[in-house]
């Protein structure tokens, strides 16, 4: 679809399609407080955040970046072309002509992928590291049977190496007692020697019904746990299919994650309801 169609056609597109530079530039435009031109909050109130979110997104340096991230994680509306309106709404015209070049070509290359994606593969005879040898859905993890069908899980468990004793106890809480839920814990399940992004999205998108994402300070350092809690929340948006569970198991210093804020949380450090913890942990993966 060229980007010179009509408008109409961008409340169609994601605002997944737009990238890194567009964002910038909006909150360059709109993080500062103006006294006459609509700034970020007027753009968070016309997306449908409450007086009290906005309020708490004033604490971040950079508050446009976490309303589009929010938005695009928890609203199905959240479009390309809904961000314009959005934009024209609140008299900010000046962003659209700006930016609109920039967004017209970040949606054409949108388009491309999409198109590059729905090709079926060259097949070719070169090796390459960042393929693994057998087909994505067999042989990637240890119960594989490269003859028949693929393993599945009732839960890929994003962690980080620091979360891991927690993690053992999750594996003893919920596949060795009567719950009998299935678990992928990558460094128990997985095979070696694949690419880690093409096998992390393989498991989240097609093996596993849910995620089950262990939150800690060492979890927002880790550029893993980003990527494979980011790809998650892209195949469920606004949490339709209640495919993310973020579980704390310890006290925090730093704030938890905004783009999981919207999410209900399994917290294990309140003494008062933790007798009831892995009941409603396995009670949530155990859903269809």
């Amino acid at each position: 679809m060229a980007c010179a169609d009509p408008e109409v056609h961008l409340s169609t597109v994601p605002l997944v399609a737009l990238n890194m530079t567009v964002r910038k530039k909006l909150g360059l435009y709109l993080n500062p407080k103006h006294t006459v031109a609509a700034d970020w909050m007027a753009v968070a109130e016309a997306m449908g955040f409450t007086y009290l979110e906005i309020q708490n997104y004033e604490a971040s340096s950079n508050p446009t970046k976490g309303v589009l991230e929010d938005w695009q994680a928890r609203n199905s509306d959240a479009t390309v072309g809904r961000l314009l309106s959005i934009l024209r709404e609140v008299e900010r015209e000046d962003i659209v002509e700006d930016l609109r070049p920039l967004i017209d070509e970040d949606v054409r290359k949108y388009y491309e992928n999409l198109k590059k994606k729905s090709e079926p593969p060259l097949q070719v005879h070169e090796v390459d590291s960042c393929v693994p040898r057998t087909p994505e859905r067999f042989g990637i993890t240890v119960d594989d049977d490269p003859e028949g069908a693929p393993e599945l899980f009732d839960a890929f468990i994003c962690y980080c190496q620091s979360d891991f004793k927690f993690v053992h106890e999750m594996i003893r809480e919920l596949e060795q007692t009567d719950y009998r839920l299935k678990l992928c814990v990558f460094d128990r399940d997985v095979l070696p020697g694949s690419c880690v992004w093409t096998i992390t999205s393989e498991l989240i998108e097609r093996r596993c019904k849910r995620m089950v994402v262990v939150i800690s300070d060492e979890y927002l350092d880790s550029d893993a746990c980003d990527f494979q809690t980011k790809f998650a929340l892209s195949l469920c948006p606004g949490a339709r299919s209640k495919r993310l569970i973020p579980v704390i198991y310890k006290p925090m210093k730093k704030p938890f994650p905004s783009i999981l804020r919207f999410l209900t949380v399994c917290d294990y450090t309140r003494p008062c309801t933790q007798a009831w913890f892995w009941v409603r942990l396995a009670k949530a993966l155990s859903l269809p």
